[in-house]
């Protein structure tokens, strides 16, 4: 199915239905909720949705690397890390985690963490061709996770 193959309709619906179920069965009905870190999930979530329009306001194509930008976004996240829809996937799962005290979410995190990082290098790659020294640039000076740090 096409429409599960994408890759927030994963995250931000499937993962979260497929946690809570696995939680309240194995919690029997109980799932260890803890609200606090509701906050990482509604950030990842908010953060994805302003990060992917404002890369198609400034640098065009469309959210995806199917549609990849045409020009260089370097302001904004962008300004701080290179890859902030990614990240901000990362932060709802983390959330996710948390919410839930999941291991299984745990798992479902750094599985696409460790996939995220994959495909970032690729991406990088395919950018460095259609954008050229300016992209160069631009990952020399902002880093690809983590600002200051990875």
């Amino acid at each position: 199915m096409k429409f599960l193959s994408r890759t927030p309709i994963r995250v931000f619906i499937l993962y979260p239905v497929i946690t809570l179920i696995w939680e309240l069965i194995i919690n029997r009905g109980q799932p260890n909720f803890q609200p606090l870190f509701l906050t990482l999930m509604v950030w990842g979530y908010f953060q994805y949705r302003f990060c992917g329009q404002y890369r198609v306001q400034h640098g065009g194509g469309g959210p995806g690397l199917d549609k990849p930008p045409e020009r260089l976004v370097s302001s904004g996240f962008y300004a701080y890390t290179r890859n902030p829809m990614y990240l901000s996937l990362v932060i709802f799962l983390i959330g996710l985690t948390l919410t839930l005290s999941s291991w299984l979410a745990g798992l479902i995190t750094i599985g696409n963490a460790i996939w995220f990082h994959t495909r970032v290098r690729l991406d990088e790659r395919q950018l460095v061709v259609r954008l050229g020294q300016p992209y160069v640039h631009y990952a020399q000076s902002v880093k690809r996770w983590i600002p200051g740090v990875f």
